[in-house]
């Protein structure tokens, strides 16, 4: 075997140094084709070697705990991949010949192959060995014109094709099996930058995943006609919108003994000159603008320092835009008051008009509700908001987008 492998990889690596420029097009094509067959062949060989090697248990004697561990340091994997990679020797191990033979042959690649060998293991629970083996047919067939995906969705109702006495129980029982395996890989991962950043990964079930696209499918349209956002970014924001709402319910768990939510530390000089940074209890620093901006938001718990460090104040109430003022607010602004923006008022902060750090006081006359977006591009940006004289707010665009800078509205929110 070590002889025909290393032919193959000297005939490789001839092939790699060959020129593609000077094949024609017909050629290329056809070298894909060629190069996709003996990809899917070698990931044959290479899972039939990691089951033997699994089962005389080399990993164990070379002193890893697992093959798994064992493939992540020998092949330099990651996790995941390692232990697909000695999930699916297993699952193959056991499948019927066809499955095996059909990787082998490069007609299935690997990702089809698990699908069609977890269909036919619910296919012969359901419906015996001999529909087993016709559903193994069928599905190689289609896996001549389906990817992985849409096979498992075809795949759902094999047994319309193989046993259509029994199709209805055993889709019921498919589907229970489906739900079964998202349970089993259901996940998320949190992983800290260092700049204090978070990247997430993950995959959600289907009720999770039906849960999160109801919460922020609404909340990543466009705000209006300046939103410059990309989808990335109007998702993010989203999803940032339905935590603040979360901490905001107030029915969050305690966390340590106290209500979940967001401290921020900072100077008081530092924070009425503009100047001052903050830090978050995890000990991340947060810029003076970032600070400004999350002091108007009542999920926000202030600590606010003298110069020697002594606290002036830990959530004066008096700052808070909440209670009885906020269903004031609400009443008064309807949802985001910035023009053109259609958010409701359980996704918007209270804001002062004139910041409480800058002297403004928390009243009706002095604060304007606003959505995340517009609360951050209002703190960033150098548009102005005012009441006007029917007591209701309004916004100046700056100069370079309205040279008259005439006054704004949101007319998306009916007034009684």
């Amino acid at each position: 075997m070590i002889d025909a492998l290393a032919q193959a990889e000297a005939v490789v690596v001839a092939c790699f140094e060959t020129p593609t420029w000077a094949a024609s097009e017909r050629d290329l094509v056809a070298a894909l084709d060629a190069t996709h067959r003996l990809e899917q062949r070698l990931a044959a060989v290479k899972l039939s070697l990691v089951r033997e090697l699994d089962g005389r248990g080399t990993a164990t004697a070379q002193g890893a705990s697992s093959t798994t561990v064992w493939l992540r340091d020998r092949l330099r994997l990651g996790a995941g991949a390692a232990r697909r990679l000695v999930e699916m020797a297993a699952t193959l191990d056991t499948a019927p010949a066809g499955i095996r033979d059909a990787l082998s042959g490069g007609t299935v690649d690997l990702e089809q192959a698990r699908v069609i060998a977890e269909t036919v293991a619910t296919v012969q629970t359901a419906a015996g060995a001999e529909a087993a083996d016709k559903a193994v047919g069928v599905l190689v067939d289609w896996a001549a014109q389906f990817d992985a995906a849409l096979l498992r969705k075809l795949g759902t109702r094999i047994l319309d094709h193989v046993a259509p006495e029994v199709a209805d129980e055993a889709a019921e029982a498919a589907l229970r099996a489906q739900e079964a395996r998202a349970a089993r890989d259901r996940h998320v991962t949190i992983s800290e930058q260092t700049d204090g950043r978070l990247r997430l990964t993950g995959v959600l079930d289907t009720e999770a995943a039906a849960a999160l696209r109801a919460a922020i499918d609404p909340l990543t349209t466009p705000t209006g006609p300046d939103d410059t956002r990309t989808p990335g970014q109007r998702r993010h924001d989203a999803l940032a919108d339905v935590c603040r709402l979360a901490l905001r319910t107030g029915e969050l768990p305690e966390n340590g003994g106290d209500l979940s939510q967001v401290v921020v530390t900072t100077s008081y000089d530092g924070l009425t000159r503009q100047v001052g940074t903050g830090a978050l209890d995890s000990g991340l620093q947060l810029s003076a603008e970032a600070v400004r901006r999350l002091a108007c938001d009542a999920r926000i718990l202030p600590a606010v320092l003298d110069g020697g460090g002594q606290v002036l104040d830990v959530g004066r109430q008096r700052r808070l835009i909440s209670g009885p003022l906020r269903r004031a607010l609400v009443l008064r602004d309807r949802g985001c008051a910035f023009p053109g923006c259609d958010r409701p008022p359980r996704w918007c902060d209270g804001h002062h008009i004139r910041h409480w750090a800058d002297g403004g006081d928390t009243s009706l006359d002095n604060a304007v509700l606003l959505c995340g977006h517009h609360h951050r591009h209002l703190h960033q940006g150098d548009w102005t908001v005012r009441l006007g004289g029917d007591g209701h707010p309004e916004f100046v665009p700056p100069a370079w987008l309205d040279p008259e800078q005439l006054p704004r509205r949101n007319k998306y929110h009916p007034r009684k």
